[in-house]
């Protein structure tokens, strides 16, 4: 069933009715799929409440819909995790967004270390970049039948992420010099709710950055024994913390 998502100001619980005034999805329910009246479509408020409602009357502003029951989200994981990514060369960050949104990722933080090659401009640049990566979010949330949007954030210097360790139960940084400790074998031993996750962009993490990380609570940690690329060890650290502490495999 197609699904989309509603600002909760345009969900009127006491009169039972939705409005659904996003242009973009008013032209997608008319123009694309050819919805109609009386057809029966998921509706999510963003904040994991969702609903099954029904197209009440339609123009070329706005689609009004009946309410027919509503019900609290199931696709969210019970562990909050944050990635502080290295913003990567060309279209990377675009497959980083939609991926980690798929497997259920709370917020998503662009980061610009010493290696980082990308550089935004000025604030429009910024603001443009930042637009089209949260609309990447928004659909890949939509396609996945997630109950909340990841929220991708303003860009951050590494120090700035650092500094927000002290946020988490737990911060772990993929290092490809770190032999030791394993994210697997840290897994074990915590009860974490609320992670965050920093990878590097190309070339990784320069020996500085590290210890600055650890000197914050950061502690690396080694995915195993290749070496991943910045688009893939996100996946993998996401994946291997939804595995052991959230929901991904099921119960």
């Amino acid at each position: 069933m197609n699904r989309f998502f509603v600002d909760k100001q345009n969900i009127v619980e006491d009169i039972q009715k939705i409005i659904i005034d996003d242009q973009d999805d008013v032209k997608h329910i008319t123009k694309v799929l050819r919805l109609k009246q009386g057809d029966e479509v998921e509706i999510c408020d963003g904040e994991n409440m969702e609903y099954l409602a029904v197209i009440a009357s339609m123009d070329n502003k706005d689609i009004k819909l009946d309410i027919i029951e509503k019900w609290i989200g199931r696709t969210e994981a019970p562990i909050e995790i944050t990635l502080f990514q290295g913003i990567p060369k060309s279209t990377k960050m675009d497959i980083i967004i939609q991926k980690c949104t798929e497997l259920g990722i709370t917020r998503i933080v662009p980061m610009i270390t010493e290696r980082t090659i990308v550089q935004l401009k000025d604030q429009k640049s910024e603001e443009k970049k930042i637009g089209r990566w949260q609309k990447i979010a928004d659909e890949a949330a939509k396609q996945c039948k997630r109950g909340v949007i990841p929220k991708i954030e303003s860009p951050l210097a590494l120090s700035e992420a650092i500094k927000a360790a002290t946020d988490f139960d737990l911060t772990v940084i993929p290092y490809e010099r770190e032999e030791g400790v394993g994210l697997k074998g840290i897994l074990r031993q915590t009860n974490a709710v609320k992670i965050g996750i920093y990878i590097g962009p190309e070339g990784g993490f320069g020996e500085k950055e590290i210890e600055r990380a650890k000197d914050a609570g950061v502690i690396p940690v080694t995915l195993g024994p290749r070496i991943l690329r910045t688009e893939t060890a996100g996946f993998v650290a996401l994946s291997i913390l939804m595995y052991e502490l959230g929901d991904l495999g099921g119960k």
